[in-house]
């Protein structure tokens, strides 16, 4: 990368492959994994690339462009509103209603009605984040314990996995100054099942360790990390992600490595208020 321009067009090239593809394929069924191969963004960052290039996630971009395709055909076309529903990709014309009427306030029949109705979807409120400019560090290997959980990101059970991590240290007699909470979001739901999505609840440990049972050691490799400091709530952390990816990554010539993210929980959730709480983002350059 000889420039920022080019960073920037190098991911923007990409993307454009996938846009493509949507665009030409509307009606049939879109896989989102197949996405990620022909994007040939690396599977770790494949998600978030797009989100912070679309503005929003990649499903919901999906989603849209069909309705919108619709709304088009409807206006300036004389296909009947069933025909249209099949042409982008609904299931059944009931469908394209149900999703028309939620992103636009009308329904298709009312709309073809009404031609010179204006329609649009409605506005998002921008959110202001408490992040801080990125520091660039070269980490060591870092040696963890860590439990790998499975399901839905909002209903996993962190204080568990927290307190069955904490008992293995004690239990192994681990404890240390330096021992750090790591969390590593491995898949995103919008990409992956629900039912198959991994996380990995991780203690940095300064001492050898066994694994025992579902309590597993491994390490994480070093590298180089730009660094973010976020202030808030957890529930923001995909708009963190935006910032991350879409204001800083593209307008520098740093390119991903193919790591997965990390989070740093520096503050307790039980002692710290939720808009109070710090977390650092790590995000693998090279």
């Amino acid at each position: 990368m000889n420039s920022r321009k080019t960073n920037k067009a190098f991911y923007e090239e990409r993307l454009n492959s996938i846009m493509e593809y949507i665009h030409n394929n509307l009606d049939r069924k879109i896989d989102i994994k197949m996405l990620a191969e022909i994007s040939h963004f690396s599977p770790f960052h494949f998600h978030r690339i797009s989100r912070a290039l679309l503005g929003e996630p990649i499903g919901a971009y999906i989603s849209r462009t069909r309705v919108e395709t619709a709304a088009k055909m409807i206006r300036y076309t004389t296909l009947d509103i069933e025909s249209i529903a099949y042409n982008v990709g609904f299931e059944t014309p009931s469908s394209l209603s149900k999703k028309f009427k939620n992103h636009f306030g009308i329904s298709p029949t009312m709309y073809r009605k009404e031609k010179l109705l204006t329609i649009k979807s409605n506005t998002i409120m921008e959110l202001q984040l408490n992040i801080k400019k990125p520091k660039l560090l070269n980490i060591e290997d870092k040696l963890c314990l860590y439990y790998r959980m499975q399901g839905n990101y909002q209903t996993m059970d962190y204080p568990f996995a927290w307190k069955k991590l904490w008992n293995e240290v004690k239990t192994q007699k681990l404890f240390s100054k330096g021992i750090e909470h790591l969390g590593l979001p491995h898949d995103d739901p919008k990409v992956t099942d629900e039912n198959k999505v991994h996380y990995d609840a991780c203690l940095v440990i300064h001492n050898e360790a066994k694994p025992t049972g579902d309590i597993g050691v491994k390490t994480l490799k070093g590298g180089k990390f730009a660094v973010f400091l976020y202030q808030g709530s957890y529930k923001y952390f995909a708009n963190v992600y935006d910032y991350m990816f879409n204001e800083w990554l593209l307008n520098t010539d740093y390119e991903l490595r193919d790591e997965p993210v990390r989070e740093k929980y520096i503050s307790n959730p039980e002692r710290v208020v939720e808009n109070k709480l710090k977390t650092e983002f790590y995000i693998p350059i090279m």
